[in-house]
């Protein structure tokens, strides 16, 4: 059992607004005010510029309680000038004195703080989105969400979307006798957005209260749904005659030192002497037209990638680490070819410029990749190649993606890779596949997809099939999956737990928000993982079943009534030094 204790409880006093009456679910559309200059951004309001701007006050209650009034006020007004979108925030709070503020660290979870967010849906396809999140102290996290799914493998405590995304933002906030006040400016460069005329965003807003565990939301406020739901945000209007329809970023740079060897270094086997050391390259990014950006790099400097999380594996099967290079990262949405719910990419950019045993850089030659909307499709195309590293030959790879956005957040998608190495076999690996979303409902999700890969000297079993289905509202969360992976299916530049697999997964839960004091929520959850190899030899399986409380506090109990696991182990499996597994079946 895990028990976690966040923030004070105030039950008492969100237990007292059960019969309040619920705020109806309605289509909201906000406006931009036209300013002649920037406000100021100094975390304060009173910039006239501020007045001139219609406050969105309209929020509603996504938790506790459903659709109802929020206990705070919050009011936001949306300016812009011809190159940024500003936003003024007042989140009025009756006990100023107990707001919580403590991060101060850039993209780290906010989680254990009050914070406010933005989201906006720059390209309209009711999918994706950039996520800008202030706490009361002016700390910046940001992210992307992509097909309305946060960051691969991550809990919900995390925050909302993928935050290796960095964009280039200001913000300033600070509390006051009323609440605490903040603003944001956003480029439009930053959302890689070049439209002039007739702008309409997808947007939302959610205020968190930490003390009350409180979930305030601008549109979309359903416990089912959540900020992640782009497809039932709302809009922003009146942005109109904005930038001059072109962007253009250079980022050059330039590193120098020397390595200096004494005459003893002879005897190691080395030179001795003093050599210069000098290297350089450049970055850029180039508006092609409106919604499609190139971005070029040359001799790629990655040195200002945050480091890897460390993890310890203590299964047989591979690790996930996220994605943080702002290359690859830019617009990284438009090629997520999502496998199953397991974590599994066609794509992951990870396996270009990285040793996959060491995880130490492989030096990168250059790059070029063009991404955005063209004639009503999602297109992204990349080139990258890599020179020779140690056991790593030099490299080129090619990437094709597109999208065809359908109504309600659905899709249609094909996507194309080609990796060439020299100096190593196989020389080549080819990998392809098509994938759908298709939002039947707006509770009711279904995805599938069909994938092939191709190395030289292999007939056979390349093939990655499957399709699942998802169902949520506030008393049930059902999801269901089957995925049919052939014994010689290998997505070099892809992610992939495990080859040569009937898996099936089915996870059912149920949610029950008793009228007993302190407590929000208790659920009953109970999941099957059934995975025998193609010949239908049992490798993995497990069932469980848990019970989980959830507190108005933010606390929440977790305890496994029963968990079943069973693992095949095929070759012996070194799990530490000498501390070796052998071969078997185990229970």
């Amino acid at each position: 059992m895990g028990v976690l204790l966040l923030g004070s409880l105030s039950a008492g006093t969100l237990l007292g607004q059960s019969d309040t009456t619920v705020i109806p679910q309605t289509f909201r559309v906000a406006n931009a005010m036209r300013v002649d200059h920037a406000p100021k951004i100094d975390g304060r309001v009173d910039d006239p510029q501020w007045k001139l701007a219609e406050p969105i006050t309209n929020f509603a209650q996504r938790e506790p309680y459903e659709g109802q009034p929020p206990t705070e006020r919050t009011e936001v007004r949306i300016v812009y000038t011809r190159d940024a979108v500003f936003f003024g925030i007042v989140c009025y709070d009756s006990e100023p004195g107990k707001i919580v503020a403590t991060q101060l660290r850039r993209d780290v979870s906010q989680e254990l703080d009050d914070y406010f967010e933005i989201v906006i849906d720059s390209s309209h396809n009711r999918r994706n989105a950039y996520v800008s999140q202030t706490n009361p102290l002016g700390t910046q996290r940001d992210g992307l969400i992509t097909d309305e799914q946060g960051l691969q493998n991550s809990s919900s405590d995390q925050g909302d979307g993928d935050p290796g995304w960095d964009g280039v933002w200001t913000s300033e906030a600070r509390i006051t006798s009323e609440g605490w006040t903040a603003t944001i400016q956003i480029p439009f460069s930053t959302l890689n957005f070049m439209q002039s005329h007739e702008v309409v965003w997808g947007i939302n807003f959610k205020r968190f209260i930490r003390r009350k565990n409180e979930q305030d939301l601008w549109a979309g406020w359903r416990r089912s749904f959540g900020i992640l739901k782009i497809s039932q945000g709302g809009e922003l209007r009146g942005i109109s005659e904005i930038g001059s329809g072109r962007l253009f970023i250079v980022k050059p740079y330039a590193l120098g030192g020397f390595n200096h060897l004494p005459q003893a270094a002879t005897s190691a086997g080395l030179t001795p002497g003093t050599a210069a050391l000098y290297t350089g390259g450049v970055d850029v990014k180039l508006g092609l037209r409106s919604n499609l950006v190139a971005n070029l790099t040359a001799n790629t400097d990655f040195a200002d990638a945050d480091v890897d999380t460390q993890q310890f594996n203590l299964t047989p099967y591979k690790l996930f680490f996220p994605e943080k290079r702002q290359f690859f990262l830019e617009n990284a949405g438009i090629f997520n070819f999502a496998m199953g719910g397991s974590g599994d990419l066609l794509f992951f950019s990870r396996q270009i410029g990285i040793d996959p045993v060491t995880g130490q850089q492989v030096p990168m030659n250059g790059g070029g990749k063009i991404t955005g909307s063209l004639a009503g499709f999602d297109v992204g195309i990349m080139d990258a190649n890599t020179r020779s590293s140690g056991p790593n030959p030099y490299a080129n790879y090619a990437v094709f993606r597109v999208k065809r956005s359908l109504p309600g957040g659905s899709y249609i998608g094909v996507m194309g890779i080609d990796k060439r190495a020299g100096n190593t076999a196989p020389p080549f690996n080819e990998t392809g596949g098509v994938d759908t979303r298709v939002v039947l409902v707006k509770n009711l999700v279904l995805m599938g997809y069909a994938a092939q890969s191709r190395s030289p000297g292999i007939q056979g079993g390349q093939t990655n099939l499957g399709a699942n289905a998802s169902y949520k509202n506030n008393w049930l969360e059902l999801f269901a999956e089957r995925r049919k992976i052939g014994p010689n299916f290998n997505p070099e530049v892809g992610f992939l737990e495990r080859t040569d697999c009937l898996c099936d997964y089915a996870d059912l839960t149920f949610k029950q928000r008793p009228n007993l004091r302190g407590i929000r929520e208790l659920q009953f959850e109970g999941f099957l993982f059934h995975a025998p190899d193609t010949h239908r030899v049992l490798q993995t399986q497990e069932w469980q079943a848990t019970f989980r409380a959830e507190f108005h506090n933010g606390a929440y109990t977790d305890e496994d009534i029963v968990d079943v696991f069973t693992q095949r182990i095929t070759t012996p499996f070194n799990i530490y030094k000498n501390v070796v597994i052998p071969s078997g079946l185990y229970h």
